[in-house]
C-alpha cells in the first residue's frame, strides 16, 4: 500500500499546483481535520464551492439515494434529476433553457460558443468580437483563458483565439468606446473574484446592459463564483435589477460535487442546435441530484437573508482585527465573497498571511498577491465564524510581529 503524504504529490502529480503541506482527510460543517487530526476552520470553502460546508447530511443523503438508482447514461438519453434541476433553475431565474456541463470553465466555453453561433446565424461572420474585462477570470480552457483578462494565464501556449478584447472593469466609458456593431457579446463577472474581489459599481451593470441592447450584443454574466447565494441573492446580478442573455453557474451549485450550467433564453437557445455542442458527463444524474438539493436549500428567502447576516459578522470581525493591527487598506465584496486588500506596507504579501492562518488553524484564500479572500460556507455558524476570526487574529498578530522584527 502506497504511503499517502504530501511528498507523494511531487512524485506522481503534474507540477501545475503547489498544494500546502496540510493534507485534509475529513470535514464536517465549516471544520476540517488533517492526517494528524488537527482541526481547521474553513473560510475558503473550496474556492466558494462548499456552499453548505463539508458532508452536509442532506447532500450526503441525496448522493446515496441517487447512487443506488442511476449513475450515468450519456446524453443519448436524459434523466429525471437533470430535468428536475433544469426546471428548478428556470423557475428561480431569468432563464428559459439550461445546458449542463461539469465545471465553470465548461459552462463558460458553452456560453461563448453559443454567443458566437447566435451572432453568425443572426448577423453574419463579421459580428464576432467578444469584449471582456481586465483582471477577469473565466476558466482555463484556451477560449475562456483568452477571454479572461489576465494575460499570465494565456501566454506561452501559442496563437490565441481571435476577436477578443478587454476594457477596464467598472469603466462604462471604456466599454462605450470599444463596443460596436461587430461586437457579438460582452462577458463579465458581476463581482470579480480572482481579480481581487471587486464588486460592480452602482449603475455599472445597468449601463452595460443598455450598451449591449443598443448594439444587439449579448450580455454574458459569469456567476460561477458569485452565484447560488454567495452575495445574498440567488445570483449577484439580481442586486442590479437586470437580466443577462446568458448566465454561467457552477462552484456552489453542486456544493462540492462537480457540475456547471449555462442558462439562457428562448431567444438565444435555438442556436445551440443538435450536434453543435455537447458533454459526455454533462447532466450526470449524481451531480444533478446533489445540485438539486443544494438549490432547494439555498434559494429559500430565509437562507439568503442569513447570508447577508453572516456578511455582517465577517465585516465586523475583520474591521476589529484591522483596528488593532492595521494590516488591511480596504475590506470589500458582497455577501460571503469578501476581500481584504493588504495595507501598502504589506503589499504583495497576502499569501504569507494565508500561510500564517493555516499555522493557526484557519484556512483562507488569496485573490492575487494583495488580497486575502474569504468564501466560507453560506451556512457557517456564528460559533465557527467567531472561532475562525479569533484564529485569524492570532495569525495576524504573530505575522505582523515577525514582519516588524525582520
Amino acid at each position: 500500500m502506497t504511503a499517502i503524504t504530501r511528498d507523494l504529490f511531487d512524485e506522481v502529480m503534474c507540477p501545475n499546483y503547489n498544494p500546502a503541506a496540510v493534507l485534509p482527510v475529513r470535514g464536517e460543517g465549516s471544520r476540517l481535520w488533517d492526517q494528524q487530526g488537527r482541526e481547521y476552520i474553513d473560510f475558503a470553502g473550496g474556492i466558494a464551492v462548499n456552499a453548505l460546508g463539508h458532508a452536509h447530511p442532506e447532500l450526503v443523503a441525496a448522493l446515496e439515494e441517487q447512487g443506488r438508482k442511476l449513475w450515468h447514461l450519456s446524453n443519448v438519453y436524459t434523466n429525471e434529476p437533470a430535468l428536475q434541476l433544469a426546471a428548478d433553475l428556470v423557475a428561480a431565474s431569468f432563464a428559459d433553457k439550461v445546458y449542463f456541463a461539469n465545471s465553470g470553465a465548461e459552462a463558460n466555453e458553452a456560453a461563448l460558443k453559443l454567443a458566437r453561433r447566435w451572432a453568425v446565424e443572426h448577423h453574419g461572420e463579421d459580428k464576432a468580437e467578444i469584449i471582456s474585462c481586465e483582471k477577469s477570470f473565466h476558466g482555463r480552457t484556451f477560449f475562456t483563458v483568452t477571454v479572461g483578462g489576465q494575460p499570465a494565464y494565456s501566454e506561452g501556449f501559442g496563437p490565441k483565439p481571435g476577436a477578443v478584447s478587454h476594457v477596464p472593469f467598472n469603466d462604462l466609458d471604456a466599454l462605450a468606446a470599444k463596443i460596436s456593431s461587430r461586437t457579438c457579446a460582452v462577458m463579465l463577472e458581476p463581482l470579480q473574484g480572482e481579480g481581487g474581489v471587486k464588486p460592480a459599481a452602482p449603475g455599472y451593470l445597468e449601463g452595460v446592459r443598455k450598451l449591449c441592447d443598443e448594439h444587439d450584443a449579448l450580455l454574458i454574466l459569469d456567476e460561477v463564483q458569485s452565484g447560488v447565494g454567495r452575495t445574498g441573492k440567488l445570483y449577484a446580478h439580481e442586486h442590479a435589477g437586470i437580466d443577462p442573455d446568458i448566465l454561467t453557474t457552477a462552484k456552489a451549485l453542486g456544493g462540492g460535487f462537480p457540475i456547471g450550467a449555462m442558462l439562457t433564453t428562448d431567444r438565444i437557445a435555438p442556436s445551440l442546435k443538435v450536434g453543435t455542442h455537447g458533454s459526455t458527463y454533462g447532466g450526470n444524474p449524481l451531480a444533478c441530484a446533489v445540485a438539486g438539493r443544494v438549490l432547494s436549500i439555498i434559494k429559500q428567502p430565509e437562507f439568503l437573508a442569513g447570508v447577508r447576516e453572516r456578511e455582517g459578522w465577517f465585516r465586523e470581525g475583520l474591521e476589529a482585527i484591522n483596528a488593532r493591527y492595521e494590516v488591511f487598506a480596504e475590506i470589500r465584496g458582497q455577501g460571503l465573497l469578501l476581500g481584504a486588500q493588504m495595507a501598502p506596507r504589506l503589499a504583495g504579501r497576502a499569501r504569507e498571511l494565508l500561510n500564517a492562518g493555516v499555522e493557526h488553524g484557519v484556512m483562507t484564500l488569496v485573490a492575487g498577491p494583495d488580497v486575502l479572500r474569504f468564501a466560507p460556507a453560506l451556512n457557517i455558524s456564528q460559533d465557527e465564524a467567531r472561532q475562525g476570526l479569533e484564529r485569524l487574529e492570532r495569525a495576524v498578530a504573530a505575522w505582523v510581529a515577525a514582519a516588524d522584527a525582520a
